[in-house]
């Protein structure tokens, strides 16, 4: 029988979600954990790795197990919880079709990358200081309409990634104001007007990524809101550019894998 897990995990303690020798991994954690909750190895599959620090709000995994679960399903997500990491939580264990596949069935993922533009103790754990005095987010958002479609993204790849085609497909590419959920404890440091906003996220989905992609299209962002290039810049660095000539990668604790659709 085959069962997926939804789950939610901080990346902090863990070099991502792929097993690594010698090195925390979520993967780690959950095989270790339902191994001995199952009393037989146990092998999970997951809908793709995540790097060091990243952290996901919406993963989706999968495992088998001969026969019927020894206690319900209910049960294997309470006792789940209590024996895994503070950092890990599984929100649900749900039978599904043998042929279900968390990474290859996937359509869709989505990530999301938080920043913040003024120093802020109760954000920084899960959001990246921009201290740029100034960021255009319009010409960011008109950057954006440039990663729509299907494109090789290699310009955003890693380099020394063994994949075979670079080429993705990007549904949707924004950048958007939030309020932290704070205002209640701190009300002082949300600005009223939303232009002003210090609190701002960028939206991205596609049916596959590329090995820190999406933390190098958000350097390249930025570089456009900052005035040192020009929207249309990220259309050229689609056609013809290589990973030398994108923007810096930013750092991999603000990036959330929010979402993945089958």
């Amino acid at each position: 029988m085959r069962y997926s897990l939804c789950l939610s995990y901080d990346g902090a303690e863990f070099c991502g979600w792929q097993i690594q020798p010698s090195a925390p991994s979520v993967q780690a954690a959950l095989e270790s954990t339902l191994s001995k909750l199952l009393n037989t190895p146990v092998q999970v599959t997951g809908a793709g790795r995540t790097d060091t620090l990243v952290n996901a709000s919406g993963y989706v995994a999968h495992f088998d197990y001969p026969g019927e679960l020894p206690f319900g399903q209910d049960d294997l997500c309470y006792k789940l919880n209590a024996m895994l990491p503070r950092s890990v939580a599984v929100h649900s264990v749900t039978p599904v079709p043998d042929d279900f596949h968390a990474r290859f069935g996937a359509r869709r993922r989505e990530y999301t990358y938080f920043i913040h533009r003024k120093k802020d103790p109760f954000v920084r754990a899960y959001s990246w200081q921009c201290g740029y005095p100034v960021l255009d987010f319009d010409a960011m958002n008109n950057a954006c309409r440039y990663l729509l479609g299907k494109h090789d993204f290699s310009c955003f790849e890693k380099t020394g990634t063994d994949v075979k085609t670079s080429v993705c497909t990007v549904y949707e590419a924004f950048w958007h104001p939030y309020t932290p959920s704070l205002q209640a404890i701190a009300p002082s440091v949300i600005s009223s007007e939303v232009e002003k906003s210090p609190y701002w996220y960028f939206r991205v989905s596609a049916d596959r990524f590329l090995r820190n992609m999406v933390r190098a299209i958000v350097g390249s962002l930025i570089e456009v809101g900052r005035g040192k290039q020009s929207p249309e810049w990220i259309e050229e660095l689609v056609a013809h550019g290589t990973r030398g000539d994108a923007g810096e990668s930013v750092p991999g604790h603000a990036l959330f894998l929010t979402k993945v659709l089958y």
